[in-house]
């Protein structure tokens, strides 16, 4: 176990719970003004309104937080491919580069210029 990894591990998850948290209660608040917008509600209404309300919008916070979370990791993927094709092309550019560098300077001298 490494320590700086587990420390960085949970504020990770600790912030995640934070970020998760206000999403709830900014369904709550949302969920409150649209029910403030029906003055006809009974209380009983109101609170089921409220209550369904909220729990739409967690479960769409969910499924655009899940989306994103797996286009970041199909993302992550892509472009972990593609710096490496990119360092093995920039490994063989150089290498191409030196021996060619150095053919000439051997021709150069063999050819006593």
């Amino acid at each position: 176990m490494n320590p700086s990894q587990d420390s960085a591990r949970g504020l990770d998850q600790f912030e995640g719970y934070l970020l998760w948290a206000a999403e709830v209660e900014d369904a709550r608040r949302r969920a409150e003004r649209f029910t403030e917008q029906l003055p006809w509600l009974t209380t009983a209404q109101r609170e089921d309104v409220e209550r369904v309300y909220t729990a739409d919008r967690i479960e769409a916070s969910r499924v655009t937080l899940v989306r994103i979370c797996d286009r970041a990791a199909e993302l992550r993927t892509m472009y972990a491919q593609r710096y490496h094709q990119l360092r093995t092309r920039c490994v063989a550019a150089a290498v191409v580069g030196v021996a060619s560098g150095a053919g000439a300077a051997v021709l150069a001298f063999l050819l006593g210029e």
